[in-house]
């Protein structure tokens, strides 16, 4: 009999450490507490947690921003910090996943401090991307993904690239040194214990040697000289052979944005990469024929190449769903009873689920952050006309009834302040309150983890009433009432409800899971 590995069907929570907990009172979450938080994620009942960076670095964009990938930055602990964590992480059954950051570096890095000191076409400019330009015009049109253009111009002409901040200027992996510095980068956390990575725009790594304009096409869409060049493949070929030198299943899933599902599959070719994200979910409207479309044009993508599907519905780069599927004007708590049926939707599709802190526990977006406090350089690289991704970045509430609810010591200053209103989500409030989200998600991953192991890795679609659906593997379905009014259940016991049910009638904007066994 074939042992599945551990990933291939995993609950993974995604830790945000700087909001996590904070051990020592500085604002800023760190390791300590993420480690003293690890018996809370246990009990949730997750596999596995993916920290963010914690990595050594300026901040410029939460940590994306990398000074040096074999530090921990001292804001967020040591290496023993670390070492201790991925312990402690085992001792509780839980695997341990970190980000890797290969597209660019902090412009604080040894290198781009090198290739600033170094005259134009030499060897230290050539570890990442230096173009001339056309007079005063940049080398490309390519836009950085935070507004404005994607290059940035030194007092001796050369333009460099950077697809995200200027603070964060793109690799050249082009270069073998680039390569191997990578790879040396990979093989440190693996000794250190570390489960897996998170491979943070692994689309990008590789530009249009050419460096044509990208004119009226997407970012990612097909052809697309910025995302997904053939080239990128070979790295990860190198990557699993790596990965797969050492015991223990360890594994890699990429961040890749595309609007082509078939091109995510490139990616999960056997011996490529074990995991991408599908982000269509996140980012789909509360729609049945949307939910449904994305689930089958995922699975269809995916089932040639033998690996697994992702699900996720938020993260730290998008707005939380639980505000996402809220309505304007419409009835109080609309959004956090459609987060509930998503949430039994997205666990009873086969592959690995995806869960970003603060979900559990319902928190909504912040979305009245002052600009003042505002961090993330979308916000002021648009002047302040974009709200950017504070908003899902929070701290989170763990106790009591002011800031910094238990987020740190009682005299904390959060790095981004805290609602007042939050004093109804921590988690000490939810603890023992049978109808709370952090009850709901905890009796579902524990109804998840009691499902046939056998299951199929295909799915069924019975007919259901207009506006909802109906999703079958093998003697599970789930019923997903999108609509606002009552719909009957199919035939089956039920297991699991996101809302009480009317007899035999499924409520709207609810979901619930049967049994034919």
């Amino acid at each position: 009999m074939t042992r599945t590995p551990w990933w291939r069907d995993a609950v993974v929570y995604e830790v945000y450490v700087r909001s996590f907990a904070d051990s020592d009172g500085d604002g800023d979450g760190d390791l300590r507490g993420v480690r003293s938080r690890l018996g809370y994620l246990r009990d949730l009942g997750v596999d596995a947690l993916w920290l963010t960076p914690f990595y050594r670095s300026p901040l410029a964009d939460g940590g994306y921003d990398v000074a040096d990938y074999r530090a921990v930055d001292p804001r967020f602990g040591s290496l023993d910090d670390f070492d201790a964590l991925v312990a402690d992480a085992h001792a509780h059954g839980l695997r341990l996943m970190v980000d890797i950051v290969p597209n660019h570096t902090s412009d604080r890095h040894p290198w781009f401090r090198e290739a600033l000191a170094a005259p134009p076409g030499s060897p230290e400019r050539e570890r990442y991307v230096f173009r001339r330009g056309a007079g005063d015009a940049p080398p490309t049109d390519w836009p950085s993904a935070f507004g404005g253009p994607a290059w940035t111009r030194l007092p001796d002409g050369d333009w460099y690239l950077h697809l995200y901040a200027p603070e964060q200027p793109d690799l050249n992996w082009r270069d073998p040194r680039v390569r191997a510095e990578f790879e040396d980068i990979l093989r440190f956390w693996l000794d250190r214990g570390v489960d897996g990575f998170r491979i943070d725009v692994a689309a990008g790594l590789f530009k249009d040697p050419e460096f044509a304009d990208l004119g009226d096409r997407g970012r990612h869409s097909p052809g697309s000289p910025i995302y997904s060049r053939p080239e990128v493949h070979g790295v990860y070929r190198d990557w699993r052979r790596l990965l797969d030198s050492y015991d223990g299943d360890r594994m890699a899933i990429g961040e890749v944005w595309s609007d082509d599902t078939a091109n995510l599959a490139r990616y999960l070719r056997p011996d490529e990469l074990h995991q991408v994200f599908q982000f269509h979910l996140q980012l789909a409207p509360w729609s049945a024929d949307r939910f449904r479309a994305v689930v089958d044009e995922t699975i269809e993508a995916v089932a040639p190449t033998g690996a697994a599907p992702t699900w996720v519905l938020s993260s730290h780069d998008v707005v939380r769903h639980v505000t996402r599927y809220g309505l304007p004007g419409g009835p109080p708590g609309i959004g956090a009873a459609r987060a509930r049926a998503a949430l039994l939707f997205l666990l009873a599709l086969p592959g690995s689920a995806y869960l970003y802190q603060g979900e559990e526990l319902g928190l909504p977006e912040v979305m009245d952050i002052p600009g003042e406090a505002r961090r993330d350089p979308i916000w002021t690289r648009s002047g302040g006309t974009a709200l950017g991704r504070d908003g899902c970045r929070v701290p989170l509430p763990w106790s009591g009834t002011a800031a910094p609810f238990g987020f740190g010591p009682p005299a904390t200053n959060p790095w981004l302040p805290m609602p007042d209103a939050w004093r109804h989500y921590t988690a000490e409030a939810q603890e023992t309150d049978p109808d709370s989200m952090l009850t709901f998600y905890r009796r579902a991953l524990a109804q998840r983890r009691a499902l046939p192991p056998d299951l199929p890795g295909t799915v069924e679609w019975p007919d259901a009433p207009q506006g909802s659906l109906l999703l079958r593997r093998g003697p599970l379905t789930c019923a997903v009432n999108f609509g606002d009014r009552p719909i009957p259940l199919p035939p089956g016991r039920p297991l699991l409800t996101s809302a009480t049910l009317d007899g035999t009638l499924l409520p709207g904007s609810s979901a619930a899971w049967l049994t034919t066994t």
